[in-house]
């Protein structure tokens, strides 16, 4: 691989907002391609993954060159030395002992903090809750995340998409456990093909397209989607639902419902699919006893995603998990009288926290004694090789 000082740069001022100007990773780079539509796949590629891995890597990083955390030609010089790729004699890379380097390593081997590239906190949060599970899904969580879509049913079948997608050289693997997922077999920018702007599919890890389906939907019914986001899994249970029913899509925030109806509308799903903004609890009062199923995928710390979203190891903070937990209790206590008399609510997070999740349903079902009865829960996690995700199917089974 031969490095290119344009690109090279274009990494550097991407960390420089990641790190010093606390922007979302995903959205620097966004906007840092777009400002440059000449460049080609492979460049883009280079910029996206090389900032991704030293978001990644920065702890290491920095422990191995022994450099300030802001210095982020020096932390591309340690990503070239890691990746084994010859650095340019530019002035920007100063001579490494690459002995030094390597033994810097094995220092630290059995760091996990260091080795895995984790603030203290984490680690020690991960351990208490987690055990001696932690440290494979951790490793799990410093792996690269898959490309996955989900197929939209209501407009093509699988074999079908898989297809399309061959006779233009994108392969696709359709895993038997995960119905309407296709698994990219190498990653690229998928958002430019027509099949994306025909609606035809949509990105979706496979852990989440696990949730819709445990809702078990039937066509026909009232379901409402009280956390709804931008609408990935609204949109899964609109196919579900073969457009035959009533989705209710409700968040706190306008601009991620007008994303939602924007993407509704590729897909073929918006006579399904209702939008109401949170603006006041009176939108829950008036829904009160009126749904057959309730998703109820709430604000979380993201732990289970952080192989998609790296830089939220350096923006999460003990003190906000706990602010969330109290927001995930609030959510589950008020929102769950939207449900009907014999309903089914799944609460959903895309953590690997039992204090995010078991123990919230636990506390929710004490809390409720005797109105609902929980049926079912599931934990995917991250070593299973996709995003960490768990999810928990109660029914409304008292007043």
């Amino acid at each position: 691989m031969k490095l290119f000082h344009n690109l090279s740069q274009a990494v550097v001022e991407s960390l420089h907002e990641i790190f010093v100007e606390k922007r979302y990773a995903d959205k620097v780079i966004e906007k840092v391609l777009k400002q440059n539509p000449k460049w080609g796949a492979r460049d883009r590629r280079f910029i996206a993954e090389t900032t991704y891995d030293i978001v990644r890597w920065h702890r290491l990083f920095v422990h191995l060159m022994d450099c300030d955390g802001h210095d982020f030609w020096r932390l591309l010089q340690a990503w070239c030395i890691w990746n084994k790729v010859s650095t340019p004699d530019w002035e920007e890379f100063p001579p490494v002992d690459k002995g030094k380097f390597f033994e810097r390593y094995d220092k630290i081997k059995g760091t996990t903090q260091i080795r895995e590239s984790i603030p203290d906190w984490m680690d020690e949060l991960g351990r208490k809750e987690l055990g001696k599970a932690w440290d494979a899904e951790i490793q799990a969580l410093n792996e690269q995340a898959k490309v996955v879509l989900r197929v939209n049913t209501l407009k093509i079948d699988r074999p079908h998409l898989q297809q399309q997608l061959k006779e233009e050289e994108i392969i696709a693997e359709a895993p038997k456990e995960f119905p309407d997922a296709l698994i990219l077999e190498e990653r690229q920018n998928i958002f430019t093909r027509q099949q994306f702007k025909d609606g035809l599919f949509e990105v979706q890890d496979a852990g989440s397209q696990l949730i819709a389906p445990f809702l078990q939907v039937s066509p026909g019914q009232r379901v409402i989607d009280a956390c709804a986001g931008a609408g990935g899994k609204t949109l899964h249970l609109a196919s579900l639902l073969n457009n035959k029913g009533r989705i209710i899509a409700l968040d706190t925030e306008g601009w991620k419902l007008d994303e939602l109806k924007k993407r509704a509308r590729r897909a073929g799903a918006s006579d399904t699919i209702e939008t109401r903004v949170i603006d006041s609890s009176k939108v829950i009062k008036r829904l009160e006893n009126s749904a057959d199923r309730i998703l109820l995928d709430v604000p979380c710390s993201g732990l289970g995603v952080i192989r998609r979203n790296p830089d939220s190891k350096w923006k999460l903070s003990p003190e906000f998990i706990e602010k969330i937990k109290v927001i995930q209790q609030t959510i589950l206590n008020d929102y769950s009288a939207m449900l009907k008399m014999g309903g089914l609510m799944v609460y959903s997070t895309c953590s690997i926290l039992p204090s995010e999740n078991e123990k919230q349903v636990e506390l929710f079902l004490k809390t409720h004694e005797g109105k609902f009865e929980l049926q079912e829960q599931r934990m995917v996690m991250p070593s299973e090789g996709f995003d960490g995700f768990f999810m928990a199917r109660m029914k409304r089974v008292g007043k």
